[in-house]
């Protein structure tokens, strides 16, 4: 899981903050002062100081919030798309459906779905050839192997 996943769980409520705490590898002092800032400025005064300032397209604290309470109290039963789509239409809300199924499964209201395994096809060669598995490789039409399959 990733630290803002862990996070994001932590302010649903799914997870205690010590609990977050383990799963991230941090001390409870450490998961403290993060929260206590989480608390003070919101999502943003937990982006990191090192940098020089938060990207201009973060989706503010209110927002987000807004949108998990939304799923979690109204939307429930509704998958991401749909829950997308009552979004924009009767709350106004534009966010990209990307960034709501992300926000959703790393809160862990919705779960992520299973990865599918690969496509696997045999390969075949082109309609009237052997293929080189006569020996002779050269271009069959379908009457001259239909011919040949009926003896005459």
């Amino acid at each position: 899981m990733k630290v803002q996943e862990v996070i994001l769980k932590a302010m649903a409520g799914s997870l205690k903050w010590w609990e977050a705490a383990e799963i991230i590898g941090v001390s409870d002092r450490t998961m403290r002062r993060w929260r206590e800032r989480y608390q003070e400025g919101g999502y943003d005064g937990l982006y990191d100081r090192r940098k020089r300032r938060p990207s201009p397209k973060r989706v503010a604290l209110k927002t987000a919030e807004t949108v998990l309470q939304l799923y979690r109290e109204k939307y429930f039963d509704f998958n991401v798309r749909h829950f997308h789509e009552k979004l924009t239409e009767e709350h106004g809300i534009q966010i990209s459906y990307t960034w709501v199924k992300q926000a959703l499964q790393g809160a862990g209201l919705v779960s992520k779905q299973r990865r599918r395994g690969k496509h696997r096809r045999r390969r075949r060669g082109l309609w009237g050839t052997t293929g080189g598995r006569d020996g002779g490789g050269e271009l069959r039409s379908p009457w001259r192997l239909c011919l040949q399959t009926s003896g005459i």
